[in-house]
């Protein structure tokens, strides 16, 4: 009995360690021109974090997608409001371009080999999204207007390689393929 008592306190604490050191992790973030976000998450693959604040009087959530990539690479974050998974998520892509600018094309994923289309989202985007490059990692910084005034969401975001200024595809295995959770942006 005292052993399974150890066993347990042992994995209560390595579970409240990792989150611990997860928060943490997301938490040092910081944000030009004075940003700040209530929220955080480190997300698990990917080296990316997501940074937010929730505004309940208006359903919607100000945030921060920030992910390493070299700057020959694209980032992308998004929510899908009909499922889980790729196909049928509305997503921001950051990424630069021949002349070293940082751009932010908003599309439908509407197949799991989409056309990478300038589109309006399927949920409401108040202000322009932008994004910067700085450090090794794009930021992407939009507000959304939460898919049937929903906090829980799911959430996808990705990383892959630009070749000309052209979005090329993300690999299809390892960590690529589980970057997506549902998220629910009133407690993390």
């Amino acid at each position: 009995m005292a052993r399974f008592l150890v066993i347990v306190a042992t994995a209560v604490l390595l579970l409240v360690a990792g989150a611990t050191a997860q928060r943490q992790g997301c938490e040092n973030a910081t944000f030009p021109a004075g940003r700040s976000f209530e929220r955080c998450n480190t997300l698990p693959v990917l080296g990316a974090s997501l940074h937010w604040t929730y505004h309940a009087a208006n359903g919607t959530a100000e945030l921060a997608f920030r992910a390493t990539s070299g700057s020959a690479g694209w980032v992308a974050w998004g929510i899908n409001p009909v499922g889980a998974g790729m196909a049928g998520s509305n997503v921001f892509v950051a990424s630069q371009g021949g002349s070293g600018a940082v751009s932010v094309l908003t599309t439908i994923l509407r197949s799991t080999a989409p056309a990478l289309d300038n589109t309006t989202l399927q949920f409401d985007v108040p202000v322009p999204p932008t994004a910067e490059y700085a450090a090794g990692a794009y930021t992407i910084y939009a507000t959304v207007a939460l898919p049937g005034n929903s906090t829980q969401q799911n959430t996808v975001w990705q990383a892959g390689p630009l070749s000309g200024g052209d979005i090329l595809p993300h690999p299809t295995s390892g960590p690529n393929l589980q970057s997506l959770m549902r998220l629910d942006f009133l407690s993390g």
